[in-house]
């Protein structure tokens, strides 16, 4: 098979096809949440630097106000629901892939205490940004 190019090419083209789909399963399939919900958990990032830590978690469609963050222990929650436009509510649905309903993500943070967190919302994510706490001297 290796010594005809095409037919090495499809299967490579086959094979990323298949790795993609078992990772969108695996990002948006049911789990059992922390508050005994059912759930999903929406993908994150988590970025350090010297001073702070960014926590990038996507929610295409979910309004700011539907979110919830809290620090609980060494994690980050981010909790909410995505739902459909009502205007969508009686549409015929050809193809359904964004997940609906209840989410929730936890996340372990790096190490270290933080001093101020801000929250923003940006091309369809949430955005946390914890700033890193000056180690106490003394």
């Amino acid at each position: 098979m290796k010594d005809d190019p095409n037919r090495w090419m499809w299967s490579e083209a086959c094979e990323m096809l298949a790795r993609a789909e078992r990772m969108h399963r695996q990002f948006f399939q049911p789990v059992r949440s922390f508050s005994r919900q059912p759930a999903w958990e929406p993908p994150a990032d988590v970025l350090e630097n010297e001073r702070e830590v960014l926590v990038v978690v996507a929610l295409p469609g979910v309004k700011p106000d539907q979110v919830e963050a809290a620090i609980d222990g060494g994690d980050l929650i981010v909790s909410g629901a995505r739902t459909l436009p009502a205007e969508l509510g009686s549409a015929v649905i050809h193809r359904l892939e964004l997940p609906q309903g209840r989410f929730e993500r936890r996340l372990a943070l790096p190490a270290g205490r933080y001093s101020n967190v801000r929250r923003t919302f940006a091309d369809g994510c949430l955005l946390v940004l914890l700033s890193k706490a000056e180690p106490s001297r003394g």
